[in-house]
């Protein structure tokens, strides 16, 4: 594991945005581009979210996107941020990433999420089975039963086997936006990555529930937690340019919040654009948990978010119109924060990313 002149490493979470003017494929191939980048930069891992019904986010299959950021590379941890659990039957869960571990052992993280990642009805239409939060205590059963064969007496499922799966188990994330995934992460004995960059009041309350409930259940691994954060991050040469770059964010931010979610826009649409004020009120209780500026700034911004919260690591989302803006934001806060280059060979070649 490398770590920055922060203390920790850096990863990278990564969307798959599709800006105004272009298609999914040129997101899916601006992937493929990013994750060799970072990976050179020195990232610890690039990470891939669950999206569903959403034009801008071309990340719906991470399992998927994975397999393709793994041919590409050879070194960076690769994972999902996250596989929404209630979305999926455990089953499928535990052959996809088990086929994805034994492809590329010891480079696969499986983080986990609760929520649906999507709207209500979307959600129905994902869950015709339906399986709701309710059952998610259940199916991490099941996906350790897969995993590693050890299931409570007399479960139904005991003798089903989970072909890649067995023997094959990926590293297990929690992940969350509130104090519930904190719980039983610590509960379960598990790494926690939690989504600061969306829900940043929750922060404290999640980061003591994780530290105390890892305690009370595993008290000798307690030195054993492990925390990442997610930290929304924009980075320019300038911090004048940052901002320009970071408007079509919070454009995008507020069409998400209030229904209307679309593509990235350009910057010129955002910059014409009037926030409301109740648009503008939803921006500023969002604000401080948005890392934007020149090199300087951003480092300072995520030292103060490591050292505040004893971070074990931080993990990175940059949402820009252009690709070469976001490939830009992630070269500087790299050598900003001192990342040491990895030695990979020459990238491989995955067509011609646009944006």
């Amino acid at each position: 594991m490398t770590s920055s002149e922060l203390g920790v490493p850096l990863s990278v979470l990564d969307l798959s945005p599709v800006s105004e003017g272009f298609t999914a494929r040129d997101a899916l191939l601006n992937s493929l581009d990013l994750v060799q980048r970072v990976e050179r930069l020195g990232y610890e891992r690039h990470w891939v979210a669950e999206h569903h019904n959403m034009p801008g986010i071309a990340s719906s299959s991470p399992a998927v996107l994975l397999a393709h950021l793994a041919s590409v590379t050879s070194t960076i941890r690769l994972g999902s941020g996250g596989v929404m659990l209630p979305n999926h039957s455990s089953l499928v869960v535990a052959e996809q990433f088990g086929m994805l571990e034994a492809l590329h052992p010891d480079r696969i993280d499986l983080g986990i999420g609760r929520a649906p990642g999507t709207d209500q009805l979307t959600a129905y239409a994902l869950r015709r089975a339906q399986l709701s939060v309710d059952d998610f205590p259940n199916q991490m059963v099941e996906l350790e039963g897969y995993f590693g064969g050890e299931w409570p007496e007399q479960h139904p499922f005991k003798e089903i086997i989970a072909n890649p799966g067995a023997g094959y188990r990926p590293a297990i994330w929690m992940l969350g936006s509130s104090d519930y995934g904190a719980h039983a992460a610590g509960v379960l004995g598990l790494p926690y990555s939690f989504a600061h960059h969306f829900s940043s009041g929750n922060t404290d309350v999640a980061v003591q529930t994780y530290r105390e409930s890892f305690e009370e259940n595993h008290p000798d691994r307690a030195d054993e937690s492990y925390l990442m954060l997610g930290a929304s991050v924009l980075c320019a040469e300038t911090s004048d340019r940052a901002e320009w770059l970071a408007r079509p964010g919070k454009l995008s931010f507020v069409r998400l919040r209030t229904g209307r979610p679309g593509r990235f826009p350009t910057p010129e649409e955002a910059e014409a654009y009037e926030f409301s004020p109740q648009e503008q009120a939803l921006l500023d209780s969002r604000a401080s948990s948005q890392i934007v500026g020149d090199p300087d700034q951003v480092v300072a911004g995520l030292r103060e978010l490591v050292d505040h919260y004893e971070a074990d690591e931080v993990i990175i989302t940059t949402a820009v119109h252009a690709h070469a803006d976001r490939v830009r934001s992630y070269e500087l806060v790299a050598e900003a924060a001192g990342l040491e280059p990895r030695e990979v060979g020459a990238p491989r070649e995955v067509g011609t990313p646009a944006g």
